[in-house]
């Protein structure tokens, strides 16, 4: 899997421990770090920056987890009760927009996740943290939010060939509850956040509030018309939806595990951003690549001109990448002109001669 390997060589060139090449005029690779959102680097240098030992725990008990934890609890238990009475009902649109709210219960759960490990210290065997796990739980949800909804559709499509009775005032009156619990959880999450976990979870319970709404219909339809296909039709719209948010679950999942360039980032204008910088004649071994979602890295090795200091450099390129292309963790290896190196050999026949 060569985009695999090349993402673990950008950070073998990320080695803290002295990394070196012969020949070149400085000592180990340089980090340049800017400000890292939610990160507490009081006395942290930036210029060339060890890592060793810094800790970008956030605080866990803080008011993005507990809104967090609010929407999910209320999230989590009507979902419960929408499904006993949708089963009771005989609705699949209760049912399916009950597996509708189980995608914004995973979203809520793994935004507190996020949340959680982001808060959890890094050690010398996770030193990025247990960032992935926020990744594998994500991965998990979409495949099991894939097979419902899939068997939901062909459920729905075999009740609209034979309709069953169905209490529509049930559907109606959970339904509206739901849209409640939904408009609720909203306005938790909404309060004056700007936490990127928050407002990715309240994007799923606004979405998760129309399917409310598109079952309310149906159990209108049901009660007042009696149109019992109305339920089929609704739970394969929903059904639609709850699809679509796991195939992106699925494939931003795969992504970050493939250790892919973020969709985000455009790796062709950090290039030439890097190639602007003063003191870079030329570069390679560029890689970016995600931790977790919202954790981008980069590592790159920077060839200077002859007049360039390599510490300097990096500096300069890691302030641009972060400030114009928002990649905060950035490690730059800086290596002397290739005309600058001398070859050993010619060293070692000097070293005899002048013995």
């Amino acid at each position: 899997m060569p985009a695999r390997r090349g993402a673990r060589a950008g950070r073998d060139h990320a080695d803290h421990a002295g990394h070196h090449h012969a020949g070149q005029d400085y000592a180990g690779p340089a980090h340049t770090g800017s400000a890292h959102a939610g990160h507490d680097h009081a006395g942290h240098d930036h210029a060339g920056h060890d890592h060793a030992g810094h800790d970008h725990a956030h605080d866990f008990s803080g008011t993005p987890a507990r809104k967090l934890a609010t929407a999910l609890g209320l999230t989590a238990s009507f979902l419960v009760v929408e499904a006993v009475v949708g089963w009771m009902a005989g609705s699949l649109a209760l049912l399916s927009d009950a597996g509708h709210m189980l995608t914004d219960a995973g979203a809520l759960g793994l935004a507190l996740l996020a949340q959680y490990f982001a808060a959890r210290p890094r050690s010398f065997r996770t030193t990025y943290g247990l960032r992935r796990a926020e990744i594998l739980a994500a991965l998990l949800n979409g495949l099991v939010l894939g097979v419902s909804s899939v068997w939901i559709v062909i459920e729905a499509i075999e009740r609209w060939s034979r309709p069953a009775e169905i209490k529509g005032g049930w559907v109606f009156v959970v339904a509206t509850i739901g849209l409640v619990m939904n408009l609720l959880a909203a306005w938790v999450l909404s309060r004056g956040e700007s936490n990127t976990n928050v407002r990715a979870a309240l994007a799923h319970v606004l979405a998760d509030a129309a399917g409310s709404v598109a079952a309310m219909v149906a159990g209108a339809l049901v009660y007042f018309l009696g149109w019992t296909r109305a339920d089929a039709g609704v739970s394969i719209l929903i059904s639609v939806l709850i699809l679509w948010g796991s195939w992106r679950l699925l494939r931003d999942s795969v992504r970050v595990l493939l250790e892919a360039a973020p969709a985000q980032v455009d790796v062709a204008a950090i290039e030439l951003t890097i190639r602007e910088t003063p003191g870079v004649s030329d570069l390679h071994d560029l890689h970016v690549w995600m931790i977790s979602d919202g954790f981008p890295v980069m590592t790159v090795h920077v060839v200077l001109d002859g007049a360039a200091h390599g510490v300097e450099v990096a500096r300069r390129v890691g302030e641009r990448v972060g400030r114009e292309h928002g990649i905060d963790h950035v490690t730059v290896q800086p290596e002397a002109p290739r005309e600058a190196l001398v070859p050993v050999s010619a060293l070692l026949t000097k070293a005899r001669a002048s013995s």
